[in-house]
């Protein structure tokens, strides 16, 4: 499906792609909106209403800003994610995907819209810095990846070739952006949340595992077999 040969820069998402959207899906749409009800004293019926305030703001930077929600709802965001954090988790291969990377040496990129106080929280947990080249947040250029700019601002300060780049991201409206901005390698996730049924993307090729882009022997191996050619 990939021609390695042709990727310089991947550049990754990091929830529902390394990690398990599980976590997200569950504080923000249950236990954020339950907690909130807890702490303010209000009926329980209120949290189909926050909820429904949370989704309002999709594709948006406040949608991911940690410090905008904590402001707009009265609580500790990250006190609150502190108190579930134990289901901040890897997607099936993802690890296995990231070693392989590391050997393999295109540049890793981290292009995500989480916040830096999110990445604060689940870096640490997940270890994922070790497989990193560079981390860029949304919050760091301004815009989310939804938007073109977003692309461009990336392109500043983390130089990429669009047309020898791979991106996997979950999220079909920033792929579609992605494909815009003429990266030429795109995938999707089937099923960036593990409790939560498959998706067929249409648009975009979606994986189940990592597994099925990687070549069948690991880079260290073809070098050897190339020096005894």
């Amino acid at each position: 499906m990939i021609d390695w040969r042709a990727i310089d820069t991947v550049l990754l998402d990091m929830d529902g792609t390394l990690l398990d959207l599980h976590f997200d899906s569950h504080f923000w749409l249950e236990h954020l909106p339950r907690r909130y009800v807890e702490l303010h004293r209000l009926d329980a019926a209120s949290q189909e209403d926050i909820r429904a305030r949370i989704i309002s703001e999709q594709g948006t930077l406040n949608w991911y800003s940690l410090a905008y929600w904590s402001r707009e709802l009265g609580v500790d965001i990250v006190a609150l994610k502190r108190e579930v954090q134990h289901l901040i988790g890897l997607r099936s291969d993802a690890l296995d995907f990231l070693t392989w990377l590391k050997q393999a040496h295109p540049r890793v990129v981290l292009a995500t819209n989480a916040d830096r106080e999110s990445l604060a929280l689940k870096l640490p947990l997940t270890g994922l810095e070790d497989f990193l080249d560079a981390i860029v947040s949304s919050a760091d250029v301004g815009v989310p990846k939804e938007a073109q700019e977003f692309w461009f601002a990336l392109q500043e300060v983390e130089p990429f070739d669009p047309a020898r780049t791979l991106f996997i991201d979950d999220n079909p409206a920033v792929l579609e952006s992605a494909r815009e901005f003429g990266i030429r390698h795109l995938l999707g996730i089937k099923q960036p949340d593990s409790r939560r049924p498959e998706r067929d993307l249409e648009e975009f090729i979606a994986l189940d595992r990592f597994a099925s882009i990687l070549p069948g022997e690991r880079p260290d191996d073809q070098q050897d077999q190339e020096g005894r050619a």
